[in-house]
C-alpha cells in the first residue's frame, strides 16, 4: 500500500483513540490491527484469519457468507475512501479492512475443500506474498486506482492470484482433498 498524500496539510498521525472515534475508522483499521507496527497488513490478516473462525459459523450458508463479503466490498470502497480522506492520503498501510475482505474471499472459496492448519498457513503466506509484492496488475491497480475502490480492488486480485496458486498447487501436487 502506499501513503501517498492527498495533502500535507491535512495529515493525520491515528492513533488508537482517533480510530474509537468513528465506526468507519475502527472498521477500516481491523479493530485497531492496523496500527500494530511493522507490517500492519499482515497483523491484519492475521485477525481476518482468527475472525473468520466464529463468522464462517455464523455465515453457514454459503449464500449468506457470499452475500457478507459482497457487502463488506462494497462497505470497504466507502470506508476506506472516507477515512483516507480524513488522513489526507490516498492508501494508508494501517487500513486492513481491504486485507480482512479480500482473505474472507480466499478462505470462504477453499476451506469447503481443504481446510486444516497447514492450508490455512498456505493461504496466509501465499496472500501476504502477493498483497506485498504486488505482481502485475496487481501494482498497476494499486498505482492507477486512487479511491476506496482502488484500495479494495488491489487486494481482491492479489487473492485470485492465491486461488489460482491453489489451484496449481493441488492439480500439480496431486492434492487429494476431502
Amino acid at each position: 500500500m502506499n501513503d501517498q498524500s492527498i495533502s500535507p496539510d491535512k495529515a493525520i498521525q491515528p492513533s488508537l483513540s482517533w480510530i474509537f472515534k468513528s465506526p468507519h475508522r475502527f472498521l477500516a483499521f481491523g479493530f485497531g490491527s492496523g496500527l500494530i507496527r511493522p507490517a500492519p497488513g499482515t497483523w491484519g490478516t492475521v485477525l481476518a484469519l482468527f475472525l473468520w473462525l466464529p463468522l464462517s459459523h455464523v455465515l453457514s450458508n454459503d449464500w449468506l457468507m457470499g452475500g457478507f463479503l459482497l457487502l463488506c466490498f462494497l462497505y470497504g470502497i466507502y470506508c476506506t475512501q472516507k477515512v483516507c480522506a480524513e488522513l489526507g492520503v490516498v492508501d494508508h498501510s494501517g487500513i486492513v479492512w481491504d486485507e480482512w475482505v479480500a482473505f474472507w474471499l480466499v478462505l470462504f472459496i477453499t476451506t469447503p475443500i481443504a481446510d486444516s492448519p497447514s492450508w490455512y498457513l498456505i493461504y496466509f503466506v501465499l496472500f501476504r506474498v502477493f498483497d506485498i509484492l504486488k505482481p502485475w496488475p496487481i501494482k498497476y491497480f494499486d498505482e492507477r486506482l486512487q479511491n476506496g475502490f482502488g484500495v479494495m480492488w488491489d487486494d481482491i486480485v492479489a487473492s485470485l492470484y492465491v486461488l489460482f496458486s491453489v489451484a496449481v498447487i493441488v492439480r500439480l501436487m496431486g492434492v487429494i482433498i476431502g
